[in-house]
Protein backbone atom coordinates (compact mmCIF):
# COMPACT_ATOMS: atom_id res chain seq x y z
CA UNK A 1 0.00 0.00 0.00
CA UNK A 2 0.92 3.40 -0.95
CA UNK A 3 0.28 6.08 2.04
CA UNK A 4 0.28 9.35 0.04
CA UNK A 5 -1.03 13.13 0.48
CA UNK A 6 -1.81 15.68 -2.24
CA UNK A 7 -0.76 18.78 -2.40
CA UNK A 8 -2.56 22.13 -3.29
CA UNK A 9 -0.95 22.27 -6.70
CA UNK A 10 -1.61 18.57 -7.43
CA UNK A 11 1.70 16.98 -6.63
CA UNK A 12 1.80 13.37 -4.91
CA UNK A 13 3.63 13.26 -1.62
CA UNK A 14 4.32 9.33 -0.71
CA UNK A 15 4.30 9.16 3.03
CA UNK A 16 5.28 5.46 3.25
CA UNK A 17 4.70 2.21 1.30
CA UNK A 18 3.58 -0.65 3.82
CA UNK A 19 4.21 -4.02 3.04
CA UNK A 20 2.78 -7.28 4.19
CA UNK A 21 1.57 -7.76 7.61
CA UNK A 22 2.33 -4.06 8.64
CA UNK A 23 -0.68 -1.89 10.27
CA UNK A 24 -1.95 1.23 9.03
CA UNK A 25 -4.01 4.15 10.81
CA UNK A 26 -3.69 2.36 14.41
CA UNK A 27 -3.03 5.75 16.02
CA UNK A 28 -5.55 7.55 14.32
CA UNK A 29 -7.97 4.92 15.01
CA UNK A 30 -7.55 4.81 18.83
CA UNK A 31 -8.20 8.64 18.97
CA UNK A 32 -11.49 8.30 16.26
CA UNK A 33 -9.43 11.10 14.38
CA UNK A 34 -9.66 11.02 10.74
CA UNK A 35 -6.32 9.54 8.69
CA UNK A 36 -4.38 12.71 7.44
CA UNK A 37 -3.29 10.64 4.62
CA UNK A 38 -4.86 8.99 1.57
CA UNK A 39 -3.82 4.53 0.22
CA UNK A 40 -3.44 3.17 -3.03
CA UNK A 41 -2.91 -0.57 -3.55
CA UNK A 42 0.33 -0.37 -5.85
CA UNK A 43 0.16 -4.76 -6.32
CA UNK A 44 -2.28 -7.40 -5.38
CA UNK A 45 -2.97 -7.26 -1.86
CA UNK A 46 -5.67 -7.82 0.53
CA UNK A 47 -6.33 -5.56 3.43
CA UNK A 48 -7.84 -6.28 6.42
CA UNK A 49 -9.95 -3.62 8.52
CA UNK A 50 -10.74 -3.73 12.10
CA UNK A 51 -12.89 -1.42 14.07
CA UNK A 52 -11.49 0.54 16.55
CA UNK A 53 -13.69 -0.07 19.42
CA UNK A 54 -12.79 -3.91 18.50
CA UNK A 55 -9.27 -2.90 18.80
CA UNK A 56 -9.92 -0.48 22.39
CA UNK A 57 -12.03 -3.74 23.42
CA UNK A 58 -9.48 -6.01 23.27
CA UNK A 59 -6.52 -3.26 24.47
CA UNK A 60 -8.96 -3.26 27.76
CA UNK A 61 -8.74 -6.61 28.37
CA UNK A 62 -5.51 -8.02 27.13
CA UNK A 63 -2.73 -5.42 28.33
CA UNK A 64 0.31 -7.12 26.03
CA UNK A 65 -2.08 -6.14 23.24
CA UNK A 66 -1.35 -2.50 24.33
CA UNK A 67 1.97 -2.74 24.16
CA UNK A 68 2.07 -4.44 21.11
CA UNK A 69 -0.28 -1.54 19.41
CA UNK A 70 2.45 0.65 20.98
CA UNK A 71 5.35 -0.59 19.33
CA UNK A 72 3.78 -0.65 16.31
CA UNK A 73 3.31 3.14 16.59
CA UNK A 74 6.72 3.53 17.89
CA UNK A 75 8.02 1.40 14.25
CA UNK A 76 5.93 3.79 12.64
CA UNK A 77 7.22 7.31 13.79
CA UNK A 78 11.33 6.02 13.77
CA UNK A 79 10.51 5.27 10.32
CA UNK A 80 9.21 9.20 9.61
CA UNK A 81 11.58 10.40 11.66
CA UNK A 82 14.16 8.94 9.82
CA UNK A 83 12.19 9.89 6.52
CA UNK A 84 12.68 13.08 7.37
CA UNK A 85 16.51 12.57 8.55
CA UNK A 86 17.23 11.52 5.03
CA UNK A 87 15.51 14.47 3.78
CA UNK A 88 17.10 16.73 5.12
CA UNK A 89 20.20 15.63 5.56
CA UNK A 90 21.42 13.59 2.38
CA UNK A 91 21.66 14.38 -1.39
CA UNK A 92 19.34 12.46 -4.17
CA UNK A 93 22.24 10.20 -4.58
CA UNK A 94 22.59 9.39 -0.77
CA UNK A 95 19.23 8.44 -0.43
CA UNK A 96 18.51 6.10 -3.40
CA UNK A 97 21.86 3.95 -1.67
CA UNK A 98 20.30 4.32 1.34
CA UNK A 99 17.30 2.69 -0.21
CA UNK A 100 19.28 -0.13 -1.90
CA UNK A 101 21.10 -0.80 1.27
CA UNK A 102 17.77 -1.13 2.75
CA UNK A 103 17.07 -4.20 0.25
CA UNK A 104 20.15 -6.32 0.84
CA UNK A 105 18.52 -8.25 3.54
CA UNK A 106 21.26 -6.70 6.54
CA UNK A 107 24.96 -7.70 3.89
CA UNK A 108 27.20 -5.23 4.78
CA UNK A 109 30.00 -5.92 2.58
CA UNK A 110 30.81 -7.55 -1.05
CA UNK A 111 28.90 -7.94 -4.28
CA UNK A 112 25.12 -8.36 -4.12
CA UNK A 113 22.37 -8.15 -6.17
CA UNK A 114 19.01 -6.63 -5.38
CA UNK A 115 15.01 -6.48 -7.18
CA UNK A 116 13.79 -2.80 -7.31
CA UNK A 117 10.36 -4.23 -4.99
CA UNK A 118 7.99 -1.37 -6.86
CA UNK A 119 7.99 0.80 -9.85
CA UNK A 120 10.64 3.59 -10.45
CA UNK A 121 7.82 6.68 -9.69
CA UNK A 122 6.82 4.74 -6.81
CA UNK A 123 10.45 4.64 -5.20
CA UNK A 124 10.45 8.03 -6.81
CA UNK A 125 8.30 9.19 -4.30
CA UNK A 126 9.17 7.55 -1.63
CA UNK A 127 12.72 8.79 -1.58
CA UNK A 128 11.31 12.78 -2.15
CA UNK A 129 12.29 12.83 -5.55
CA UNK A 130 10.70 13.21 -9.21
CA UNK A 131 11.44 10.26 -11.47
CA UNK A 132 14.26 12.22 -13.71
CA UNK A 133 15.95 12.89 -10.04
CA UNK A 134 15.91 9.57 -9.47
CA UNK A 135 17.63 8.28 -12.91
CA UNK A 136 20.32 10.94 -12.67
CA UNK A 137 20.89 9.54 -8.80
CA UNK A 138 21.28 5.75 -10.51
CA UNK A 139 23.59 7.33 -13.14
CA UNK A 140 25.80 9.26 -10.63
CA UNK A 141 25.61 5.71 -8.59
CA UNK A 142 27.41 3.87 -11.31
CA UNK A 143 30.84 5.57 -10.35
CA UNK A 144 30.32 3.81 -6.78
CA UNK A 145 29.79 0.45 -8.39
CA UNK A 146 25.70 0.41 -8.65
CA UNK A 147 24.55 -1.08 -12.06
CA UNK A 148 20.78 -1.07 -12.88
CA UNK A 149 19.63 -3.51 -15.38
CA UNK A 150 15.21 -2.56 -15.78
CA UNK A 151 14.85 -3.77 -12.13
CA UNK A 152 17.70 -5.54 -11.12
CA UNK A 153 20.71 -3.60 -9.39
CA UNK A 154 24.02 -5.18 -8.81
CA UNK A 155 26.11 -3.43 -6.34
CA UNK A 156 29.69 -3.62 -6.88
CA UNK A 157 30.67 -3.52 -3.09
CA UNK A 158 28.46 -3.26 -0.02
CA UNK A 159 30.74 -1.65 1.84
CA UNK A 160 31.56 1.17 -0.57
CA UNK A 161 27.61 2.28 -1.09
CA UNK A 162 27.56 2.26 2.82
CA UNK A 163 30.11 4.59 3.37
CA UNK A 164 28.70 6.64 0.25
CA UNK A 165 25.35 6.95 1.97
CA UNK A 166 26.65 7.34 5.44
CA UNK A 167 24.50 4.94 7.13
CA UNK A 168 24.54 3.86 10.57
CA UNK A 169 24.33 -0.19 10.58
CA UNK A 170 23.21 -1.35 13.65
Amino acid sequence: MKLFRMTASGAEAVVGVFTREQSIGDAAALRADVYPVSAEAVTSCHLMQISASHIIDIMLRRPEACLAILSSTLVHLRSLVNQVESLKTRNAPQRVAQFLITLTAGETSGPCEVELPHDKVLIAGRLGMNPESLSRAFGRLKSHGVTVTGNAVRIADLSELIAFAEVDLP
